[in-house]
């Protein structure tokens, strides 16, 4: 009887850590003023209050039915290790489209390489093309040409 009213315990307060973590951080993406602000929210805050509500979904169920539950931890494990990097690739491009933000979030000049923040805006992908279209304009272009003479 006393385990099983320590980890309805400890389920308790997880639900309620997890809960002020992820709302901490749906309100810090709300309230934060630019883009790189921004980010911190839902990968760090709500990552941990996701995290926190999985595990204790985990417990309870591995108490209440007697046998080990796997499947909320792995996707607990997922989560921690894809919401980090998925932040680091939206910073990342932030830092590459030169968007706007303010003084106080920006790294000291020697934290900050060429490589990781982009000279000039990335060029969007040029539309694909047919080879066959592309043999063909190649051809006409070539056929249209003057020949050289030799100087």
């Amino acid at each position: 009887m006393t385990f099983t009213l320590l980890a309805e315990g400890v389920v308790a307060f997880l639900l309620v850590a997890g809960g002020v973590f992820a709302f901490t951080g749906s309100l810090g993406m709300l309230q934060l003023k630019d883009f790189f602000m921004r980010l911190h929210g839902p990968t760090k805050g709500t990552t941990l209050g996701i995290g926190c509500i999985l595990i204790a979904s985990m417990l309870y169920f591995t108490v209440t039915q007697r046998e080990f539950h796997v499947q909320e931890l792995l996707i607990t494990l997922f989560l921690f290790i894809t919401a980090p990097v998925t932040g680091h690739m939206l910073a990342k491009t932030g830092l590459h489209m030169h968007l706007r933000f303010i003084t106080g979030t920006r790294g000291s000049l020697p934290e900050l390489r060429d490589e990781d923040v982009g000279q000039s805006r990335v060029a969007r992908p040029a539309k694909a093309r047919h080879p066959w279209r592309t043999r063909r304009k190649s051809l006409q272009m070539k056929s249209r040409q003057k020949p050289r003479l030799p100087r």
